[in-house]
């Protein structure tokens, strides 16, 4: 007796673990659908979803996945069915990846073009309205990437991953060693061939 019911419940799992409730051919089918609606919604939120993340936006990420879990699994809790759903993510997000590295008009059409919102210190406010950022994230943006203030900025745009890209001034960029360096050699040579020139009587 006490054999059959752990048999019975050693069967129980493994039909558990392995049956699964749907054909694999619908839960590709839900799986690559979610995804593709998910990378929509993205696209459509914009470049601020991405990158420039506030409270609202987080508690957003956080509770999408949750949202569309059913979509995707359905009545299915087998293990089979998370290594199936798993592995058309990886697969479809993989080839999506190199489809845009060869065709530039899907690579706009998922990821779009990076937001120009300040030109020559000039603030765009209708780019950054149109982004949902504020001049203060603006601010904190170009402060990290080493400009005081807008004044010093040739160009700021936000790509399309989120991420906040700077162009400083000519007059505002941070020497580097290689850059003193070069004025270094120049000042020495310009010393040498004043020194070995003739001589004034």
């Amino acid at each position: 007796m006490v054999q059959h019911v752990v048999a019975a419940a050693q069967q129980g799992v493994v039909d558990d673990l392995l049956h699964l409730p749907m054909p694999p051919a619908e839960k590709v089918i839900r799986t690559v659908a979610v995804y593709l609606g998910i990378l929509i919604v993205i696209r459509i939120a914009g470049k601020r979803l991405m990158g420039q993340m506030n409270s609202q936006d987080l508690v957003v990420v956080l509770l999408l996945s949750n949202v569309v879990q059913n979509a995707i699994i359905g009545e299915d809790n087998s293990l089979v069915g998370g290594l199936l759903g798993a592995a058309v993510l990886v697969l479809v997000n993989a080839g999506l990846d190199r489809l845009t590295l060869r065709i530039p008009w899907l690579a706009w059409l998922l990821d779009g073009r990076p937001t120009v919102v300040v030109t020559d210190g000039l603030l765009d406010d209708r780019a950054l309205l149109h982004l949902g950022m504020t001049p203060e994230e603006l601010d904190n943006a170009i402060q990290a990437q080493g400009a005081d203030s807008l004044s010093q900025v040739r160009r700021v745009a936000v790509e399309p991953g989120g991420s906040v890209t700077v162009e400083l001034q000519p007059d505002a960029r941070t020497a580097t060693i290689g850059d003193l360096r070069r004025a270094v050699e120049a000042l020495t040579a310009r010393l040498e061939a004043q020194g070995s020139g003739p001589a004034r009587g």
